[in-house]
């Protein structure tokens, strides 16, 4: 049987993503891909694999998976999550992994992810990769389409994910320190392209109060709550191109942030575009969140994108082997017989 990872339980929203499917709007179709890219960055590096390699999105509750493979080496990075590592043969003998550390699995055992906490997504990568063929370019999943990942769905029980590699290389982990995740107190926007259909009291509020992330949020765009952007020029316009970020306003004024699933036209105004550099960290939230928005000029969207540029670079460099000494195999631990006795010092001498 061919090696691949094998899902007792899906989680609540687990599919197969990569930087996504770049060069195809104009036919339509829209560019999907992680809603965290450097949290997609930092999981493939672990494990050896080029930063924008596919890997599971994980949304909200984590997956159970088996390893149907003689071994593979996995990391994840993103929000925190329990990492639960159980034997196939001892159930009793399970240990936590750690997040931003790789670890090598074997055949039968079980990974489970649980709830997500101060984050909306995670990421599971394994070295060598997942062999599902791409659409167009990318293995990213578009739901809305049907296309790319697993048969152009979320990930389901019974599914079995194939891995490129049939075993891990015995080698050492690894872990990446210092990689800072927290969103910004504010989230840099543009103005525009259509900020001239809003009032000015709109613009005014759009940078000096607080949004809510609701429930209704997806992959596609984030909805938020809060004061209601007034139009001036009413809410249709022609049909136009979406870009990443773009904020839309449909007739009942409240914003909708466009992310990896966007629709590639759009005939709602757009009064701001948050800045490429704060995409990822605005992929991150959770419904719930308050979000505030900063205008910035375009010298200083250019600045930010630079940096992360060079940030995304040099995660590399701070990728370091994990000291034997934190290895720890709590199933060992648990199995060997560390106290032969037992003894209460209060007692007295034995009759």
């Amino acid at each position: 049987m061919s090696p691949a990872l094998r899902l007792l339980a899906p989680g609540l929203l687990t599919t197969l993503q990569d930087k996504g499917r770049v060069g195809y709007q104009r036919l339509g179709i829209p560019v999907s891909g992680a809603l965290d890219p450097v949290s997609l960055a930092a999981a493939n590096l672990m494990v050896g694999n080029p930063p924008d390699s596919t890997a599971l999105e994980i949304a909200y509750h984590g997956p159970t998976l088996v390893v149907d493979a003689d071994s593979v080496r996995i990391a994840c990075a993103g929000a925190a999550a329990p990492i639960e590592l159980r034997g196939a043969t001892a159930p009793a003998g399970s240990r936590r992994l750690a997040l931003f550390e790789s670890a090598r699995l074997l055949r039968g055992e079980e990974l489970r992810i649980g709830a997500l906490t101060g984050g909306a997504v995670l990421y599971l990568a394994a070295a060598g990769g997942f062999d599902v063929p791409p659409v167009l370019g990318s293995r990213s999943t578009l739901v809305r389409a049907g296309i790319g990942g697993l048969n152009g769905r979320a990930l389901s029980a019974g599914d079995r994910l194939p891995l490129c590699r049939a075993r891990a290389a015995e080698t050492g982990e690894v872990r990446l320190a210092g990689l800072q995740l927290a969103p910004p107190p504010r989230f840099r926007i543009i103005l525009g392209p259509q900020d001239d259909y809003f009032t000015a009291e709109a613009i005014a509020a759009l940078s000096h109060t607080s949004f809510t992330v609701t429930p209704a949020s997806d992959r596609m765009g984030m909805r938020l709550d809060g004061p209601r952007l007034q139009h001036s020029k009413g809410y249709n316009i022609v049909s136009d191109g979406i870009a990443p970020g773009a904020i839309q306003v449909p007739g009942n004024g409240l914003p909708i942030v466009l992310l990896a699933d966007r629709q590639t036209t759009g005939g709602y105004p757009k009064i701001a575009t948050v800045i490429s550099a704060d995409l990822a960290a605005l992929g991150r939230l959770t419904p719930g969140a308050h979000v505030r928005f900063e205008v910035v000029n375009i010298e200083a969207a250019e600045a930010a994108r630079r940096a992360e540029a060079a940030e995304l670079a040099g995660l590399a460099a701070r990728i370091s082997p994990v000291p034997r000494s934190a290895e720890i195999d709590e199933s060992l631990l648990q199995r060997a017989n560390l106290v032969s006795g037992m003894v209460d010092a209060l007692a007295g001498d034995p009759a």
